[in-house]
């Protein structure tokens, strides 16, 4: 029996349902869990060369909630890869079956969509979804909507002056890991995902689950929004 290489592993993974890979978490779900945390649905929009950690952090950390679910959609849909290589499958993005939750990951400018289409995509994708969580530059995608406007937000720090001479119009946080502005959750760069995403379900689901996550994980989780270390 020969041994399955990490390569035939990503491979795996972009071709198999979400579903199919269920977390510890997932497996002992009891029906007083499911009473507790009731079901969710979270779509990650993901474009050509997006940032792999930026999607896959949050990704971990929703991933170990109870009773929820996940789907990768993208403007075309077929398989998308991440800057590093990684190879997602995704559906192709329609209003219809936007989910309540969004995540935006961000990316190198050079990678940074420019299609109008994905603009539109995005901006009805935000405007039907409860809450929406952005990670490094997604910020910058959808303060281009517009949405943003008026409201605080943050975005990497390396990229925050190209953030806001792009979008004045947004109320630029230089100093913060995430902000949260009504419905909206930005985070500073690339790990602060997590952190953010953390904070999310403290807000959402309650501090203890937020822990349980950042301990099944074995993740060294910022718990304070004003704790950016990284701020200029």
């Amino acid at each position: 029996m020969s041994l399955i290489t990490r390569r035939e592993i990503c491979a795996l993974a972009a071709v198999m349902p979400l579903g199919a890979f269920a977390s510890p978490a997932q497996a002992s779900l009891t029906k007083a869990g499911a009473e507790k945390f009731p079901q969710a649905e979270l779509s990650v929009l993901l474009f050509p060369g997006f940032e792999t950690i930026d999607a896959m952090g949050p990704v971990e950390m929703f991933g170990n909630l109870r009773d929820f679910s996940m789907r990768f959609a993208s403007l075309e849909g077929g398989v998308v890869k991440s800057a590093q290589g990684l190879p997602v499958m995704t559906e192709k993005f329609g209003i219809e079956n936007a989910s309540p939750l969004l995540l935006v990951p961000g990316a190198a400018p050079a990678f940074l969509p420019k299609d109008p289409r994905f603009f539109e995509m995005l901006k009805a994708a935000a405007q039907k979804a409860d809450s929406v969580l952005t990670v490094c530059t997604g910020s910058l995608l959808v303060a281009k909507t517009g949405l943003l406007n008026g409201r605080k937000a943050t975005s990497n720090k390396k990229a925050l002056p190209m953030v806001m001479k792009a979008v004045p119009q947004v109320n630029w946080q230089r100093k913060a890991r995430w902000v949260v502005d009504g419905r909206f959750y930005t985070s500073s760069g690339i790990s602060a995902g997590m952190d953010m995403a953390l904070g999310f379900i403290a807000d959402r689901y309650g501090e203890e689950e937020a822990q349980r996550i950042a301990g099944f994980t074995e993740y060294r989780r910022i718990a304070d929004p004003s704790d950016d270390p990284f701020a200029i």
